[in-house]
């Protein structure tokens, strides 16, 4: 796509940037832009760009108001445009945790906990700290909950992760929500997260297939 006419490029791919798949896991509200990004997921790798689909995904009623929408989030980081169709995993979901999650952290130290304050996979943690992480991943997830009108619309600031940090404001350990379908995980990440990495895209595709139908 061009800056001016919002061309299509024949025979391209699309499917969610990292910080698209972010977006994706990140929050649990449905808008045009978190729909549209679950809808290239949905497609598997494969969601060709052509003016019909991206009418059908992206729910406007022209092609020049559905090629604009992609144009943009293409410009702003949101999308990816390839030649071929992405091939993501096809693993069971417990197989593809251990090549997925420590790419995302910059210490090799992370895990993913369910709601129940139980973890599905750990990296880097001993089985007894990985325990009392995901536990202490439940606690904050519902305090968060109970307390998202102040910090979200009160004193609007968006988000629902949490850190503990150093003298400096820099996380020595974080606790990043993700949100699939009617469940809620969380990340506990050592250190800062890597989240600019194409495994976070994998993730989230991973997680919509298993829990988010």
């Amino acid at each position: 796509m061009n800056d001016t006419s919002h061309r299509l490029i024949p025979g391209m791919y699309l499917l969610p940037s990292p910080a698209g798949a972010f977006k994706i896991i990140s929050e649990p509200e449905s808008n045009r832009l978190r729909d549209f990004l679950l809808a290239l997921l949905d497609q598997q790798g494969k969601a060709q760009a052509n003016d019909s689909n991206l009418c059908q995904w992206s729910g406007l009623p022209s092609i020049e108001e559905a090629r604009e929408f992609v144009w943009r989030l293409q410009s702003l980081g949101w999308i990816q445009a390839t030649h071929e169709p992405y091939q993501f995993p096809s693993e069971p979901f417990q197989e593809t945790l251990p090549a997925l999650l420590p790419p995302l952290s910059r210490e090799g130290k992370i895990l993913l906990a369910d709601t129940q304050g139980f973890y599905l996979y750990s990296s880097g943690f001993p089985h007894e700290t990985a325990e009392e992480l995901s536990a202490l991943s439940a606690d904050l997830a519902n305090m968060h909950a109970r307390r998202a009108g102040v910090l979200n619309r009160n004193l609007s600031l968006p988000g629902s992760a949490w850190a503990l940090t150093n003298a400096a404001g820099h996380a020595q350990l974080g606790f990043w929500p993700v949100f699939v379908g009617p469940e809620r995980f969380v990340l506990v990440i050592a250190g800062a997260p890597a989240f600019n990495q194409p495994q976070l895209v994998e993730l989230a595709f991973v997680l919509h297939q298993r829990f988010g139908r």
